[in-house]
């Protein structure tokens, strides 16, 4: 769609009036079949000169085609190159990539990974339900019994502020010597195990202590795992309790701010615990439900919230006399990160007033989930209704809904603290395969909201073997370090009985084994694809576990890393198909055209690319390989006669002494790509340290050495003596500032950048690995010759640049064909002295023949025509990337310019070629992008609505024991944690990662050559202050050659396009239009939702804190003085239903 002009601009046809590609508007052929001096006389102040006519732009367009032809194959030395290559056809030999080969190797590879990892889970989840149930429970287990590494115990001894208020260290906790291990990014102990316990459990309650006894005999599992397998990563255990236990030891990562890490929220333990869920929360609004209990209500459904996955589906509405969403969400919809965030912010929008009608909250919550012609889970269904409390059953909506079936489970949560009788909350949630809970205060929330999973996990129980089967999560950053990582999980059973032939059906917890996803990546071939192939996966929801565009800036251990394969590429009708396929589980092969972004994401390719998929079996994942048709055949250097030939160090081979900082200065300076050549070669981001080292290394290594990896080292040689020869054949006879060159260049596959002369690499600021280097990726795509103006910011420094001026990168692809297989093994390139270039340039768009011809004078009765050179004060010539960024121009203050996006040089001209189909919009969205926080707000000094006691009750004992207390206490803990409640600490927030930037959406816009192929003129129609332009693609490049009159006032203001990125205010496309066209997906193809033999009688009980009069004591002694508790102050005891 066209951008709307305020005032002027060329208009483009509407949506109504399609034209065929290539065709120019009707303007455009109306103005061409116009005689020239019917065209509108240039400006006032140049009465003798006209606009120059449309077939002397042609041949100024000629003229410049010619010149960069003929430069690029002087200097560029692609035909040289060829002939290079061909010459030494006896060091390499031609390899095909086969893509349904390669993709099924690569696939069977990661399912054996992945398959090692299922018998280790398996082994532990055995071994822990035959420990547990061996086990003899002791009601007077004692603290000092038990001995075990406390991960966070170094943490809480150095910080000066946490003191033992509650036991006097009565816990034996080990003190434990660890080792750096790289594959773990960590110190480790593999002697030990470690132990994590959250901050608002108390480690001394008998629960936590049986289960530290029994869980210690997983460690000679664990180690016994490792000896099979050195490759396992952290084997971890999370019981229902909120314990972890995992393997090797490590210290715990402790957070600046209080621990409330739990385990049971984790994204990999929450999908093992229990089948996928549909969940309707609905939430009490009635006048009765004010201050505190309306803030308790708010926290409460965010933090359930929390507890659900992509697996899981949503829905949240208010309730009074009638029930309403909260959002803009009318149905239910996946619990993704996204969709959370939009009710999180949704929910604090909720106030209180009216009466509590019950039945219109139920009657909501059923039909909702009655829905069947959306997406959802399709299996448990569950409500979860907080509320205060009330009178009403409502028996008649269950009977017409749920009954004698009972397919919905019922949660009640009665919050606040207050005298309402809760029987009739207690009886909904029995009536209906539910549970009942209290939540009098902001401590009980997170237990209280999250041991619903529990009940979840009944039917598994009893289902048994039937629902033992490993799961693998989606993409998340791992608490302890290793990065992006997988879990497989495996849930874990309780097999004691709680009476004769009364199975348990409480669930244990949950085994965990991560892989990493770089592990993955190492299976997958990398440098025989070329440098744009690439191997992707993706899951049953869509989201990619591998893709080389998965690259969160900001990650945040509490959520997954969900980006969509239709994010992580450019959308269109193909890919979406592609998507469906894998994700059913289909294999296929499919050749599309479609549009990728460069690597700067600065430009737009329309490309080929081959698109071969299969499924991983045993798993929910699926493997895709890109290839582009250019990328079917690939080099691999044959250098075993030279190998032969010399059994000393590699640096005694030919062709090695052009690789040392010697021979630079006559062979031209050599940037080596940083790859793992070696197994012991130190990596550095410094690419003259890197070869340092290489040569270094290469000066004790023999050309067969097994530690080094044959294929990059062998191909790296190759190409250093390929591109010498290059040198001396091309490049060292040559003057290059009789073309104002600053440099020329080769990269290639192999991983070598050689720019000469030697001075130029200072000023080489393009990524020393081709494959990363857009230039590099961008030539491969497109035939001619591609240029590329610096960045913007580049020029923010010019004078410190070469020649006080700025270079203009122009690269092309050298292909070449062997035995009818066609290879683009190289890139080569000159790089233009921007200043002399723009004079050039005008020459070339003038009358003149060459720069020492006189200027052509026109008197007042000679009728001339202008041109770029002479009348540049009424003339605006330009050129313009494929991108829309100003290349070169004939106006000497536009040349600090050079690179900006051409709107903001000249926005009136830049929408008329928009609106002329000279260029098309692609907009798209990056998910994974970081922005700064932005600043709470509403914030006060302390928490709004918490009892404040008295000095009467200071003095009488019977209030320091009672509920009160215990609930004022949690309130103050979690109201260090929870901003809402309590002012951020500006030191800590100063500190904290998170405070410094966050995950956001970034709205993306880039432009590229739209189907306008024609040369021609236009009128931009403003009146008075109209101009008429000319625009014509240069063969062969990605330019755009553009000459038009100068405006003559400011009257004619055009909508600014724009390119560079916008921060999108909520989350990036509207969220509530995109619920109403969901992706396809799959869910898990298990479902553990029922089970005739499960036993509901255990349905609800209330929150029971039973405190500790001495830490009360110290803990309200410490806040009456204003110090404020540490983090391990607060001790809950682990309940288990």
């Amino acid at each position: 769609m066209a951008v709307p002009a305020r005032t002027c601009g060329a208009r483009r046809p509407g949506p109504g009036a399609p034209r065929p590609a290539g065709r120019p508007p009707r303007l455009l052929l109306l103005l061409l079949l116009l005689p020239p001096l019917l065209l509108p006389p240039a400006a006032p102040g140049a009465a003798a000169y006209s606009f120059p006519q449309l077939h002397t732009m042609q041949h100024w367009a000629r003229r410049l085609e010619q010149e960069i032809d003929g430069v690029m194959r002087i200097f560029g030395g692609a035909q040289q190159l060829r002939e290079i290559y061909r010459d030494n056809r006896n060091l390499f030999a031609v390899q095909e990539n086969e893509p349904r080969a390669l993709v099924e190797k690569v696939a069977g590879d990661i399912e054996g990974l992945l398959a090692r990892k299922v018998q280790a889970l398996k082994r532990l989840a055995d071994a822990a339900e035959t420990f547990q149930k061996a086990h003899r429970w002791q009601d007077n287990i004692k603290e000092e019994d038990i001995v075990y590494y406390d991960a966070k115990a170094d943490a809480e001894l150095d910080d000066p502020e946490v003191e033992d208020l509650e036991r006097g260290s009565k816990v034996s906790t080990l003190k434990l010597d660890f080792v750096e291990d790289a594959n773990f990014k960590n110190k480790v102990n593999y002697s030990y195990t470690a132990v994590q316990i959250p901050t608002d459990i108390y480690k001394g309650s008998t629960v936590i202590l049986n289960e530290l006894n029994w869980t210690e005999a997983l460690e000679s599992v664990f180690a016994e795992n490792r000896r099979r397998d050195p490759t396992l990563l952290w084997q971890v255990f999370g019981s229902a309790t909120g314990v972890t236990r995992y393997y090797p030891a490590t210290p715990w990562r402790a957070p600046k701010k209080i621990d409330l890490y739990d385990v049971r929220r984790r994204p990999w333990y929450i999908q093992g615990a229990s089948s996928p869920k549909d969940m309707v929360i609905i939430v009490d609004v009635s006048g009765s439900v004010s201050g505190l209990t309306l803030k308790l209500m708010k926290t409460s459904v965010c933090e359930m919230l929390d507890t659900l996955s992509d697996d899981d589906y949503v829905n949240v509405a208010s309730f009074n006399e009638k029930a309403q969403p909260v959002s803009c969400f009318t149905h239910l919809v996946q619990a993704n990160v996204r969709n959370k965030k939009v009710f999180k912010e949704a929910v604090q929008g909720m106030v209180a007033k009216g009466t509590t009608g019950y039945k219109a909250g139920f009657e909501y919550a059923f039909d909702q989930l009655q829905n069947s012609n959306i997406s959802r889970a399709n299996c448990n269904k569950m409500i979860m209704m907080f509320t205060d409390g009330g009178e009403d059953r409502v028996q008649d909506v269950f009977e017409k809904y749920n009954w004698p079936n009972r397919t919905v489970r019922v949660f009640t949560f009665s919050v606040g603290q207050h005298n309402y009788d809760v029987t009739p909350l207690q009886w909904m949630a029995c009536a209906n395969k539910g549970y009942y809970f209290e939540i009098p205060s902001i401590g009980a929330i997170r237990i209280n909201t999250q041991e619903y999973l529990d009940v979840l996990g009944r039917p598994m129980v009893l289902a048994g073997k039937e629902a033992k089967q490993v799961q693998w999560t989606n993409v998340y950053e791992d608490a302890l370090g290793l990065g992006l990582v997988v879990t497989g999980t495996l849930p874990v059973f309780n097999l004691t009985q709680d009476g004769p032939g009364e199975k348990n059906q409480l669930i244990l917890g949950v085994m965990g084994i991560d892989v990493a996803l770089n592990d993955i990546k190492r299976l997958t071939p990398n440098y025989t694809l070329g440098a744009n192939g690439y191997v992707f996966a993706i899951d049953l929801n869509g989201y990619v576990l591998l893709h080389p565009n998965l690259r969160p800036q900001t990650t945040n251990f509490r959520e997954p890393v969900t980006l969509d394969f239709l994010d992580a590429e450019l959308e269109d009708e193909n890919k979406e198909e592609i998507r469906r396929s894998m994700i059913d589980g289909s294999r296929g092969h499919r050749q599309i055209r479609t549009l990728v972004k460069s690597l700067d994401e600065r430009y737009i390719d329309e490309v080929m690319r081959n698109y071969t998929w299969v499924p991983i079996r045993s798993t929910n994942y699926s493997l895709g390989l890109v290839l582009p048709p250019y990328s079917t055949f690939y080099l691999q250097a044959n250098l075993s006669d030279q190998i032969l030939q010399v059994k000393l160090p590699i640096s005694k081979l030919k062709d090695f002494e052009f690789l040392l900082p010697s021979s630079f200065e006559s062979e031209g300076h050599v940037f080596i790509a940083p790859r793992e050549y070696c197994k012991d070669l130190n990596a550095s981001d410094n690419n003259t340290e890197f070869l340092k080292n290489f040569i270094e290394l290469m000066e004790k290594v023999t050309p067969d050495s097994k530690q080094c990896n044959n294929f990059l080292l062998h191909n790296l040689i190759l190409d250093t003596g390929i591109t010498q020869q290059l040198v001396e054949r091309v490049w060292r006879d040559q003057d290059l500032n009789t073309y104002s060159l600053l440099a020329v260049f080769a990269a290639t596959d192999g991983g070598i950048t050689r720019v000469f002369p030697n001075k130029a690499a200072e000023d080489w600021t393009e990524n020393p690995e081709p494959f990363n280097a857009s230039f590099y990726r961008r030539s491969l795509d497109n035939r001619g010759y591609v240029f590329r103006p610096p960045h913007q910011e580049a020029l923010l420094r010019p004078l410190e640049l070469e020649n006080d001026t700025v270079g203009i990168l122009v690269s092309t692809a050298v292909e070449f064909s062997l035995g009818g297989r066609t290879l683009r093994p190289a890139v080569v390139g000159v790089k233009l002295d921007l200043e002399a270039w723009a004079e050039k340039f005008k020459v070339l768009a003038s009358n003149r023949t060459h720069q020492d011809q006189p200027q052509k004078q026109c008197g007042p009765s000679t009728h001339c025509e202008m041109d770029c050179e002479v009348n540049n004060e009424d003339l605006l010539c330009v050129l313009i990337d494929d991108g829309g960024f100003l290349v070169l121009s004939n106006q000497n203050h536009q040349w600090d310019q050079v690179g900006r996006f051409f709107s903001e040089v000249d926005a009136n001209l830049m929408l008329a070629l928009y609106n002329n189909s000279f260029y098309a919009r692609k907009e798209s969205f990056d998910y994974q992008a970081a922005c700064a926080p932005q600043p709470p707000g509403n914030l006060g000094a302390a928490p709004r609505g918490v009892f404040v006691p008295t000095v009467a009750d200071l003095l009488n004992l019977a209030w320091w024991s009672s509920a009160a207390a215990w609930s004022l206490f949690q309130q103050l803990l979690y109201g260090l944690v929870y901003h809402s409640w309590f002012q951020a600490d500006p030191a800590e927030a100063e500190g904290s990662p998170e405070a410094r930037e966050s995950s956001c959406v970034v709205k993306q816009t880039q432009y590229y050559f739209g189907p306008v192929n024609a040369s021609y003129n236009a009128i931009i129609d403003c009146g008075n202050c109209s101009r008429l332009f000319h625009a014509q693609r240069l063969s062969n490049t990605n330019l755009l050659f553009v000459v038009a009159e100068k405006p003559l006032c400011s009257q004619c203001e055009a909508g600014r396009l724009l390119q560079k990125e916008t921060h999108c205010p909520a989350d990036g496309p509207e969220q509530c239009e995109l619920v109403q066209r969901p992706r396809y997906r799959r869910g898990p193809h298990i479902c553990f939702d029922y089970n005739a033999t499960e036993d509901t009688s255990d349905c609800g009980r209330g929150a029971s804190f039973p405190p500790s009069l001495g830490v009360l004591v110290s803990l309200q002694l410490l806040l009456l003085l204003g110090l404020p508790p540490g983090p391990q102050a607060l001790h809950v005891p682990a309940r288990r239903l």
